[in-house]
């Protein structure tokens, strides 16, 4: 496995232990998580990573269909029991999208939607323990432009559930570090 390679998976490796961890769902055996960093990063080479944008272009926020999503989690999860894909199928769709989405510079603002009740969703502890990009969408902007603690005052002013008490006692969730490594590693930086 060349460097590249080794850094990644020990990336990917970090964002599923931690996925595990703060679902409570029992994590599979290191084996696989070995297994899945190496496919995941088999895709990127045959695949590539999204060109970069230009300095005048803005790119364009969006989600990846499911149709273009499905095949390559397939991929990821093909061999694996049952019980293993199901297990690595929820963190595999999200890390396909953080590894695959063409990039933007414009965050689409999704991590502070309120609903008709009042509700932001990527604000409730329980959703965002489901992602393994804590509040910010996976392909957001704000992973690679802001440094750490940029992104929690950020995040902290733009709060919508009250003050930002919540935030600050499960940062690790809402701002998680080892997906900020990874998303900082897939474009270009070490």
């Amino acid at each position: 496995m060349n460097g590249g390679a080794e850094i990644f998976n020990r990336l990917v490796q970090a964002v599923l232990a931690r996925f595990f961890t703060q679902t409570g769902r029992p994590m599979p055996a290191p084996e696989v998580l070995q297994e899945f960093g190496c496919r995941l990063w088999a895709l990127i080479g045959e695949r590539g990573l999204p060109p970069e944008l230009a300095p005048q272009e803005q790119g364009e926020p969006g989600e990846m269909s499911a149709e273009e999503v499905a095949p390559l989690i397939a991929r990821l999860v093909e061999g694996f029991s049952a019980e293993v894909a199901a297990a690595v199928a929820t963190p595999a769709r999200q890390l396909v999208k953080a590894c695959f989405h063409p990039h933007f510079k414009v965050c689409r603002d999704s991590f502070r939607e309120v609903t008709a009740d009042g509700v932001c969703r990527r604000q409730q502890l329980a959703k965002v323990r489901e992602r393994v990009s804590g509040s910010h969408c996976v392909d957001c902007p704000y992973w690679t432009g802001l440094t750490p603690a940029q992104h929690e005052a950020f995040l902290a002013r733009c709060w919508q559930a009250g003050d930002a008490a919540e935030l600050v006692l499960h940062r690790e969730v809402y701002l998680p570090e080892d997906f900020r490594a990874l998303r900082v590693f897939l474009a270009g930086g070490e």
